[in-house]
């Protein structure tokens, strides 16, 4: 259809819907469902509406491990369902606030004086989450404490890291969050801190903090080793929603941020996305809108494009939050159903240059999300021509691509919000929190389990198992060069074949791990002995 302007105001003004007390709207008019369709999801959206109820009421909601899911508690501690839980709620967060306050005063503090940078060390939501916060709220000129991370077991990534903090470990704090106490990435994250304070001389354990779960691997360790403090991660509250718990908040207050504001916008948008009404419901919208385009199976992809730079980590974070939430292989009746949705991004004006060709032109598998932001800056803004600022031209930029993908049948919505502050960062969060709650209640899913997270967890460490068996097998060899398919049948595993020319290689590229590769006439014809 081709649209004129006069139909698109009339559109637009149907579907366009302000939350005044989020200080956000939402624009649908570019989601081509035909009028009257939210009504007729009222029926499955009541169903979605009820089983959030139960969820906040503290009902099993992952049982595969019998747990509840309660990050809406965390902002606001009375509907916790025990009285138990809200004191500890309580609790945690009155003695963050203590620690900050006494970090922030040099009450605490590390070898070399009061600490002035912060090392967090986790992976996924328990560094995605923080990472998102600390780009979107932090300032080099008011922040208490300069934030780094440690959010892979990349050896390199580590290195780079540690050389930007050489010479200031002595007043880094460094932050080591892992709900199980188990995750090896995290757990060798920890390892390698702990060795470049020890090359400093410095005593790693007092200047580390642990966010963990209680009598778990890590808050056993942390009490033997004497660390500064300990601060509890619940099993009710998943790593993708961490961000309102200790995992995100102790990091932020840390830095300096308003984590009580952050809290404040999600409970204010956790009110509003209470409501039965969808068109009183941000989240409602967001989640039958996605149903809609996606026809509730993942046919299209979700592009986050929001235009400002602090916001240029929300897909990303959103990538981890939507797709480990919805991308499942069973349905809660046990049948075969691959669900999900692929979610990536960038920002704007930057995709303009990149990849909004492909969007507007190449293959129409996706649907646009802007993040609309209408405060440029904290101060004024110079004029780039008469009357015209930067930011008029990033407002500019965003509307001409919502237009230009529109005209050749793109669908998008837009959320806008009126500044980047701790209030509407906490809104974002919460808003897609809630949607992605929906959405999985809508297509019949369980949001709140991974088994295909677990399931490559086991996979690495089988991949450890065998690398062991080569080691040794290489070590009894005494330096006598083998193909990979001996070492694979020397180890009673020639169906690993694959597996062992992969680490083979990969010890032979380090120089440090004492296997030598002396090349063959194809790559499988390959010699590998220990030094």
């Amino acid at each position: 259809m081709n649209w004129t302007r006069e139909q698109l105001w009339e559109r637009f003004q149907k579907y366009y819907f302000e939350f005044p007390t989020l200080g956000l709207s939402l624009d649908l008019s570019r989601v081509l469902f035909p009028d009257g369709y939210f009504a007729t999801q009222e029926a499955d959206w009541q169903r979605a509406s009820a089983a959030m109820k139960a969820l906040e009421a503290g009902a099993i909601a992952n049982p595969d491990e019998k747990r509840m899911v309660g990050h809406y508690w965390l902002r606001d501690v009375a509907l916790a369902p025990t009285p138990e839980l809200r004191q500890l709620i309580s609790e945690t967060w009155d003695a963050m606030v203590d620690f900050t306050a006494k970090v922030h005063s040099g009450e605490i503090q590390g070898a070399a004086g009061k600490f002035t940078h912060l090392l967090v060390i986790g992976i996924g939501g328990s560094a995605l989450g923080p990472q998102f916060v600390t780009q979107a709220l932090g300032h080099a000129a008011n922040d208490k404490l300069k934030v780094f991370f440690f959010d892979n077991t990349d050896p390199d990534g580590m290195d780079k890291v540690l050389s930007e903090l050489s010479g200031q470990l002595g007043r880094t704090l460094a932050i080591v969050i892992s709900k199980s106490g188990g995750t090896q990435e995290t757990r060798n994250g920890m390892l390698e801190a702990a060795a470049a304070y020890k090359e400093e001389g410095l005593n790693f354990a007092a200047h580390a903090v642990a966010i963990t779960g209680l009598d778990s691997k890590l808050d056993k360790f942390a009490a033997s080793d004497g660390w500064l403090a300990r601060f509890q991660m619940w099993d009710w509250v998943g790593g993708r929603t961490s961000e309102t718990s200790a995992v995100g908040v102790l990091p932020g207050m840390l830095q300096g941020l308003n984590m009580d504001g952050m809290l404040r916008g999600a409970r204010e948008c956790d009110k509003l996305t209470r409501s039965i009404k969808i068109e009183e419901n941000p989240a409602a919208l967001l989640a039958l809108s996605w149903y809609y385009i996606v026809n509730g199976r993942g046919e299209k992809d979700m592009v986050i494009l929001p235009y400002k730079d602090r916001l240029v980590l929300f897909s990303k974070y959103l990538q981890q939050l939507i797709m480990e939430s919805l991308g499942k292989e069973l349905d809660l009746e046990g049948r075969k159903v691959n669900q999900g949705i692929a979610v990536y991004g960038n920002k704007g004006s930057t995709d303009q240059h990149a990849y909004v060709q492909q969007l507007r032109d190449g293959v129409n598998n996706f649907f646009a999300t802007f993040i609309e932001v209408l405060k440029d800056r904290a101060g004024n803004s110079m004029e780039v021509e008469p009357d015209v600022t930067s930011g008029d031209y990033l407002n500019g930029f965003y509307q001409g691509t919502r237009q230009a993908l529109f005209e050749n049948g793109r669908q998008s919505l837009t959320i806008s919000i009126r500044d980047v502050s701790a209030f509407s960062v906490g809104a974002l969060i919460a808003l897609y929190e809630r949607a992605v709650g929906f959405y999985a209640t809508l297509v019949g899913i369980n949001a709140y389990h991974q088994p295909g997270v677990e399931a490559g967890k086991k996979a690495a460490g089988e991949v450890i198992a065998v690398q062991a068996k080569v080691l040794a097998w290489l070590r009894v060899q005494g330096g006598k060069g083998t193909t990979v398919a001996e070492i694979a049948s020397g180890i009673n595993a020639p169906e690993q074949a694959e597996t062992v020319f992969k680490i083979v290689e990969h010890l032979s590229a380090n120089l440090d791990r004492g296997i030598v590769k002396t090349p063959g006439s194809g790559p499988f014809s390959a010699l590998y002995a220990t030094r």
